[in-house]
């Protein structure tokens, strides 16, 4: 056995004293479990949270997005679409025109978000979490429907299973004659049948949109063969980002393809900046915990000044007094922080088994609070403490190695 580490352990484990000395050995132990397993929680919550987001915005969301570089629009046609659905790994893709529109529903009025997509929409696995109420269908060409959000049908008050009122849609437009009185003139207007509510937990979403047939919105905002975006659903067996490179390949440098994180790059960008200033925050209380691993070490090196001076006239270097310090503050260091990883893991097991702590809020998504475990996490963790007790064992260990062996002995 290596001599500093047999020497250090004898320290660590003596139970022939219970001084102020291991009484403080052992507070400053505790205090790096807690701090350790405060760590582990909060960023398994982070990951869950962030996971969390994830999901919801895979309910509504496509596994890929295409968007021009510039503008709001693009040009199609069937040739060029068939292209893309020919690529290999593409399942399904969709055609998409989105703008804002004023609906109206028996006099209840207000500014939303109209989503025109095709007949194979729902082909891409949408509202796979939360709720939906109502038919899975967007109606005829004769007779278009529309899906709403339920604090759009909140909000403006419908009842789905009255048939005998539309909902109204209203888009702006240029009007025909500069000096036209007709109100008519200044918009377009059509009629939707709310067939269905839908809810993914997202205020952005259940509050907003309005889901209905491309040609509808597309004879509406008289977009004609233009489209806002395409979304691509990725066959089985297939990777997200080989497709995702290969359609970039495709399409070239006028058209941005976004994969779910790049869609709402904001929030999660967000949501790993806190993760980490989180981390950073707790680190550092953590540091401030192992100031007691300084403290019972620098009191450890003043009551074995006799063992030092003895261990030195028996030939010990320096170098072996400083190692016999960092690992007796190691062994402190690393006790406590094991703790913390197991407690802080099986507290997050619990979690994810159980769900002990709730959100305090009626969701329709998720009732108690998401955690995620994840590797890196405990790794990071990990060089975290060892750069704290190095820290905190290098003076001490200093001090030890400085001893007088004449004066002591």
């Amino acid at each position: 056995m290596n001599l500093s580490f047999f020497i250090a352990s004898r320290y660590f484990r003596s139970k022939k004293k219970r001084n102020f000395i291991t009484i403080l050995s052992r507070i400053s132990m505790i205090g790096v479990a807690v701090g350790t397993m405060a760590l582990v929680i909060v960023m398994s919550v982070f990951n869950g949270l962030e996971d969390l987001i994830r999901g919801i915005f895979a309910s509504f969301d496509a596994e890929l997005k295409i968007e021009a570089a510039q503008g709001k629009s693009f040009m199609t046609s069937e040739e060029w679409l068939d292209s893309i659905r020919s690529l290999e790994g593409v399942a399904v893709l969709t055609e998409v025109i989105e703008d804002n529109a004023l609906l109206d529903y028996n006099g209840n009025q207000m500014i939303g978000r109209l989503k025109g997509v095709s007949d194979n929409f729902l082909d891409q696995g949408r509202f796979a979490r939360g709720y939906f109420w109502g038919d899975t269908t967007l109606g005829t060409e004769l007779n278009p429907a529309a899906i709403l959000g339920r604090g759009v049908g909140f909000f403006l008050s419908v009842n789905l299973d009255d048939v005998n009122v539309p909902l109204k849609v209203f888009y702006p437009k240029a009007p025909r004659t500069a000096a036209s009185i007709d109100p008519s003139q200044f918009y377009e207007t059509a009629v939707l049948d709310p067939v269905a509510y839908f809810s993914i937990g997202e205020r952005q979403f259940d509050d907003e949109y309005v889901i209905a047939p491309l040609g509808f919105v597309r004879d509406l905002l008289r977009y004609g063969e233009k489209r806002t975006a395409l979304e691509v659903k990725v066959q089985d067996g297939y990777s997200i980002a080989e497709v995702h490179e290969r359609l970039k390949n495709h399409l070239g440098e006028e058209f941005l393809v976004k994969n779910e994180d790049e869609q709402h790059a904001d929030l999660i960008r967000t949501v790993k900046m806190e993760k980490f200033f989180v981390f950073l925050t707790l680190t550092f209380i953590l540091g401030i915990a192992s100031f007691n691993i300084f403290f019972s070490l620098s009191m450890l090196s003043i009551e074995k000044k006799k063992d030092i001076a003895v261990l030195k006239a028996m030939g010990a270097t320096e170098k072996l007094i400083k190692r016999i310090f960092l690992k007796q503050g190691a062994m402190i260091a690393f006790s406590g922080a094991l703790i913390g990883i197991v407690l802080g893991y099986l507290v997050c097991w619990l979690q994810q088994t159980f769900g002990l702590v709730s959100l305090g809020i009626s969701s329709g998504v998720v009732d108690s609070y998401p955690v995620k475990m994840i590797w890196t996490d405990f790794f990071w963790i990990s060089i975290a403490m060892i750069t704290i007790t190095f820290f905190a064992s290098s003076r001490p260990a200093y001090i030890a190695s400085q001893v007088d062996t004449v004066k002591e002995i």
